[in-house]
């Protein structure tokens, strides 16, 4: 693969692609279904119980009664709400956590609580029911007289696989979306080559993409989301760039050429969404000062309160307030190179001296503290304590595959380039996971 400009994977190149050349993650499904009949079990024996008392009514005859969750509503709201006595409630909320946390729930999300009837008009609060997705029903269920049993069914689920390419004419989101490929789709699409790519300025009329993805699928045949990008390859001025995701032996899943390296690098070079670069690296005319004067880091426009995200695995080694920086953090990432990050409104919780942080950790948000003209990010890369060009300093690729690893991944790339010509050749694929890929190797299959 060549070289090319390393930019962070964020919303900004996706905000670039819809716009235009020229101007700058699936819902993953549930393989399996689980099936519990002691909720069944219990609500036969609540029914049984009740056609056994004289004039009782039969299971039928369950009042069920479908309510919504409004804009500030907890279940607890909803159930006392429901005349459901508030202890019981308390019972059937403390079931649903072992299955679903009651605080996902969304606004507008349906719940149908269930009552059995009682002589002289009175009822009995039973359990309660809802869908949280297209894929998973959740019920609660009395258990005896003061307790609950909860339970979830899902429905199982085959992974599709989809091929697709197109040719770029204005913009890559359209490319996608005249080729029939998902908005989801596009944005991993974009986030996986954004390591390589710079989509602002590489990105031309008549480059192309292929893309081999999975298409989630229930039983039923109803579409509830997509998977994993499996392999993809940009052509960028006739210059072939592809990509395949592999597991490896030891079970890490990552994105490689087709020499079998990692497409990630050390450092991303833009550590912020949405952003415009406003002020590069060199000699300009400061806005203040009124002089010129070396700019030292790389500024991005980008509204306050934006994320600001590390550009790689280190050690937080100054935060604070620094002079004209204003907010200022300091990352060391290893003996030689450390990143810079000033102006910023506030910190993220926990940033403290000696803090250790991952690639893409939020670290604080954009501001206008320190010596500035308006709201941006000033990011500086420092090596060997000197500040060098972010956009133009060499850095290291990540890892490359040898040997058994190799020889696997190797297996890996013939078997998704027949899967892609598959595919693209209208033979519809079903993909499972089996021994194979568990080693390393993903295969499709049919199901």
């Amino acid at each position: 693969m060549r070289s090319r400009l390393c930019r962070l994977p964020t919303l900004a190149l996706i905000a670039a692609a819809l716009a235009g050349i020229t101007t700058p993650t699936a819902p993953r499904a549930f393989a399996a279904e689980t099936r519990s009949t002691e909720m069944e079990r219990e609500l036969d024996r609540v029914h049984r119980a009740a056609a056994d008392r004289k004039g009782a009514p039969d299971r039928a005859t369950i009042d069920r009664r479908t309510l919504s969750i409004g804009r500030g509503d907890t279940l607890m709201d909803l159930l006392t709400s429901a005349a459901v006595p508030r202890n019981e409630a308390s019972g059937a909320i403390a079931a649903l956590r072992d299955v679903y946390d009651p605080r996902k729930l969304k606004v507008g999300q349906q719940v149908t609580v269930l009552f059995e009837p009682r002589r002289g008009g009175a009822r009995k609060f039973v359990g309660l029911e809802f869908v949280p997705d297209p894929v998973r029903s959740v019920s609660i269920a009395r258990k005896g007289e003061t307790g609950f049993v909860s339970t979830q069914t899902e429905k199982p689920v085959s992974r599709q696989l989809v091929a697709a390419q197109g040719t770029v004419r204005s913009s890559l989101f359209e490319a996608g979306s005249a080729a029939g490929v998902p908005l989801s789709v596009m944005m991993a699409f974009i986030r996986d080559f954004s390591y390589d790519v710079d989509f602002q300025r590489d990105l031309q009329p008549g480059d192309g993409f292929e893309i081999l993805y999975e298409k989630m699928v229930t039983s039923d045949g109803k579409a509830v989301g997509e998977g994993d990008v499996l392999y993809a390859s940009l052509t960028l001025s006739g210059e072939e760039m592809p990509i395949y995701r592999h597991k490896t032996r030891d079970g890490r899943i990552d994105y490689y050429n087709r020499d079998g390296e990692s497409i990630r690098r050390a450092l991303l070079r833009t550590p912020i969404d949405g952003a415009r670069i406003t002020s590069g690296f060199g000699m300009r005319h400061h806005p203040i000062l009124g002089f010129s004067k070396m700019h030292q880091g790389v500024d991005f426009g980008a509204p306050k309160g934006t994320p600001i995200y590390a550009a790689g695995r280190g050690v937080v080694e100054q935060v604070g307030p620094f002079g004209a920086y204003g907010n200022y953090i300091r990352i060391r990432h290893n003996t030689e190179i450390t990143t810079a990050y000033a102006h910023m409104s506030r910190f993220a919780k926990d940033m403290r001296r000696g803090a250790r942080i991952d690639q893409g950790d939020v670290i604080g948000y954009v501001g206008a503290t320190g010596r500035v003209t308006g709201a941006h990010l000033h990011y500086e890369v420092l090596k060997g304590g000197r500040q060098v060009n972010p956009r133009s300093v060499d850095l290291p690729t990540g890892e490359k595959l040898q040997g058994r690893e190799l020889q696997a991944f190797q297996q890996t790339v013939r078997s998704l380039d027949k899967s892609f010509e598959d595919a693209r050749s209208g033979l519809q694929l079903a993909r499972s996971p089996g021994p194979s890929e568990e080693k390393g190797c993903t295969k499709a299959t049919t199901c």
